[in-house]
């Protein structure tokens, strides 16, 4: 990380009490060298981004804008409120940079997903791919939201000479990501049935793939991009391989230790045939590489929803 770009500034992190968030905070000060007094985290209680006053008097005195707060949940989610999670997470994500390119903001970064990208763009997914076709139904609201951003990066930057740059990453998984069945995704949500069901019913016939990041890998290439990539550009960030469901339920099982009998409901749509990101753009102009090897990070989210399900039987 180059700690020189960080000296001296003050850095706004949006979401920082969210699952993603928790990490970059962490690595703004481990990796970055920030004091913590030069990180404002402001929580959501405090400080409502669907308020553009609010999203000024964050903003004001910042430097530099992780830009992370977004209306997220999972697929079920996704599917039954794409309108409402689009216009949401869009009217934050417009108040943030309206109030950052007001305040002058030295550099913003917002963070996508793969939804972004089009069910039919070519694997791996490139970056060169991002605005062809139209994002899967299954997540058209986020899909569409998280493909504007790059969009919103390039006219903002030829209009206004606004500093932002967007990172595309693959699935998160690891430690302090969701415990609501409601809004987790395929990795928590199959952790949780392991550690208190007696069997696992698991939607699609198990053959799709994906691309997972372990969730400090994702922090760290979102701020590798802080610091390295020029506005208005965007950039993908992924484990740089894929697994297929079958396999992740086989090694969630394998951690958490589940005898039960495991089924696939192959009438139940399991989404994409596949989805995976080239990364390397991202090693090129980044350095970019991940350090949590998919088995490891599996063994270490495994040990987390362990705990936590311990501590609620007491």
């Amino acid at each position: 990380m180059n700690t020189a770009f960080w000296k001296g500034k003050r850095v706004l992190v949006t979401g920082a009490d969210g699952f993603i968030g928790s990490y970059v905070t962490e690595l703004l000060e481990s990796e970055c060298g920030v004091s913590p007094h030069m990180i404002r985290a402001p929580r959501h209680r405090d400080c409502d981004l669907l308020d553009l006053a609010a999203c000024q008097r964050a903003v004001a005195d910042c430097e530099i804008v992780i830009h992370l707060a977004a209306i997220t949940g999972g697929i079920g989610f996704s599917r039954m409120h794409p309108a409402t999670q689009y216009h949401l997470s869009t009217s934050i994500d417009l108040n943030m940079i309206t109030a950052a390119r007001k305040s002058g903001v030295k550099k913003f970064v917002a963070l996508g997903n793969l939804f972004a990208y089009a069910s039919d763009a070519p694997i791996p997914l490139l970056e060169s791919s991002l605005f062809d076709g139209l994002p899967t139904d299954a997540h058209r609201g986020v899909g569409w939201m998280k493909r504007n951003l790059a969009l919103m990066a390039d006219i903002y930057f030829r209009e206004f000479g606004f500093p932002m740059v967007v990172v595309y990453s693959a699935n998160a998984y690891g430690p302090r990501d969701s415990l609501d069945p409601k809004h987790s995704h395929v990795i928590p949500s199959t952790i949780m049935k392991c550690l208190s069901q007696n069997s696992l019913v698991v939607w699609g016939d198990g053959s799709p793939t994906r691309d997972f990041l372990y969730a400090e890998d994702v922090a760290r290439g979102i701020l590798l991009a802080t610091d390295t990539l020029a506005p208005p550009q965007y950039i993908n960030i992924g484990s740089g391989s894929e697994i297929s469901v079958r396999e992740l339920v086989g090694l969630i099982a394998h951690h958490t230790e589940f005898r039960g009998p495991v089924s696939f409901d192959a009438t139940k749509a399991g989404g994409d045939a596949r989805r995976c990101v080239d990364i390397s753009r991202a090693r090129a102009l980044l350095g970019f590489e991940p350090k949590i090897a998919m088995e490891a990070g599996i063994e270490r989210t495994v040990k987390w929803y362990k705990e936590r399900f311990e501590i609620a039987r007491f």
